[in-house]
């Protein structure tokens, strides 16, 4: 007689969407150490990936992550052909899911997976994307609203969104005691499933505000061809939809579902709260937990000032998010009054090879191959001994770990006025009385006011080191990682026995 093996339930169902374990950054670092901290409990991945992903570990697992699972966005399994009930399910789907591609919520999702759930195990990609059935719907809502847009890219762009979130509502659901999202989008979506399945404790800790992210990307994209860019910054248009507003608006229905579904909404920093409630959160719900790192191993390695070779460098990944080539243009600005400038990109550059390669084109466009080097993903620990100054030129981040570490190497930073950056640099209420500037705040994507901040603190040494020792003593204050260690601990020992 076999005995069956008894499955092991985690603790906390961790959701990740195009991060750890196998892309390097901030966002995987937190998710790495948060699990180290919390050694007394066991942590299942659920890992949502876009098809075609490199699966190459960046990190090796802990120990209490007792399980993995991989879901990869867009892939559905096949279901039945055909239905007896096609049209009634067709025509039971529709209006929650117009609504979650425009300006739905929780009600609208809860609402499908009931849908779905009736019909479990019959219906999948065929009836979903290729059925007649859908096929009719699809044109529906084509007439309806965007027929004044390509009906190509209309289809591509239905068929993207629908497959990306029917993977999710349709994929393995690990059993858990507590669900914990790292961000909106897909990985909230799942969050806010597993609330409606299991009825258990859902978290959501947002790094970066997702759907700004989004906007930026779809803004950005050279994928859609439209002509009719009616949007004006952040802000949607709803008087004429296009196909950028499908996109936009369907990742702010999930993220207005994950907020109803939470039991607690974490940010790092006060910023993100009104994009927050902006997207439907409940203020009562809220909490700030900000980012926090090892003060210690870092405070050792002190920046050695290196007369006139000085050395600048950008901790981060190789993506247009991170706004590498406003980096590059200033390095070539920096050389005309400091010839023995040497800059770095210290940061993986495989995630977006093309992007990549443009850079590297343009560093050799502009006569700076001597000055500006690319090392890929390196042991920051060997190289803040090393770096004068952090520069940060990114389009949009949450609360950058690399501040952090730098600033408890005694390195000051010059970041773009994104996320946490100015309060990071600058200090915020709690400072009394300030402990001064830890570096500069400058624009967008402005080459010229990140070269005039770079020689600004490389004309002034003093200056340049009591940035470092201000920026210093501010992350040994508020930003060291005991605390935030606490606080999860806390968090998930109040919900794990719910």
């Amino acid at each position: 007689m076999f005995s069956r093996k008894k499955v092991v339930v985690a603790d906390v169902c961790i959701i990740v969407e195009g991060s750890y374990p196998y892309v390097a950054g901030g966002v995987s670092s937190w998710v790495h150490e948060l699990i180290e901290s919390q050694p007394h409990l066991r942590f299942h991945l659920l890992i949502l990936l876009a098809k075609g992903s490199d699966r190459k570990l960046k990190y090796t697992l802990p120990a209490n992550v007792i399980e993995t699972t991989e879901i990869v966005l867009q892939s559905l399994h096949p279901g039945k052909k055909r239905l007896f009930n096609a049209t009634l399910i067709a025509k039971q789907i529709e209006p929650p899911l117009n609504n979650l591609m425009h300006n739905g919520g929780f009600d609208d999702l809860k609402k499908l997976i009931e849908i779905l759930s009736k019909n479990k195990g019959n219906i999948g990609q065929e009836f979903l994307l290729n059925s007649p059935e859908i096929w009719r719907m699809l044109l529906r809502m084509y007439n309806k609203e965007f027929s004044h847009c390509s009906f190509l890219d209309y289809f591509w762009t239905w068929r993207g969104l629908l497959g990306g979130m029917y993977s999710v509502l349709q994929g393995q659901l690990p059993e858990a005691k507590v669900y914990h999202s790292v961000s909106t989008g897909y990985a909230g979506l799942y969050l806010a499933r597993a609330k409606i399945e299991t009825a258990r404790p859902a978290i959501l800790t947002e790094h970066g505000i997702y759907t700004n992210e989004r906007h930026i990307e779809i803004a950005m994209a050279d994928w859609l061809h439209e002509e009719d860019h009616s949007f004006q910054g952040m802000a949607v248009d709803s008087s004429k939809r296009n196909i950028r507003h499908l996109w936009m608006q369907s990742f702010q229905s999930y993220s207005r579902a994950c907020y109803s579904a939470c039991d607690r909404i974490i940010t790092l920093f006060g910023g993100n709260q009104k994009f927050q409630l902006h997207d439907g959160a409940q203020r009562s719900l809220m909490e700030i937990i900000p980012n926090g790192v090892d003060y210690a191993r870092y405070e050792t390695l002190q920046s050695a000032q290196r007369g006139n070779n000085f050395v600048v460098a950008l901790i981060g990944r190789v993506v247009p998010i991170k706004d590498i080539k406003t980096y590059i243009r200033a390095i070539a600005r920096v050389k005309e009054s400091i010839p023995k400038i040497r800059a770095y990109v210290l940061g993986p550059f495989d995630e977006d090879p093309e992007y990549y390669c443009e850079c590297m084109q343009l560093v050799e466009h502009l006569g700076i191959q001597k000055e500006l080097n690319f090392t890929g993903r390196v042991d920051l620990t060997q190289w803040m001994e090393r770096i004068d100054i952090n520069v940060l030129t990114s389009i949009s981040e949450g609360q950058p770990l690399v501040i952090l570490e730098a600033g408890a190497a005694g390195i000051p930073t010059i970041a773009t006025d994104v996320g946490a950056c100015r309060e990071m640099i600058e200090g915020d209420s709690r400072e009394a009385p300030s402990l001064g500037y830890g570096g500069t705040i400058v624009p967008l994507s402005s080459p010229v006011a990140t070269a005039d901040a770079i020689i600004q603190l490389m004309s002034d040494p003093k200056l340049l080191r009591k940035a470092g020792k201000n920026l210093q003593e501010r992350v040994r204050r508020y930003y060291n990682k005991d605390d935030l260690q606490e606080k999860y601990q806390s968090l998930y020992s109040q919900y794990i026995d719910q």
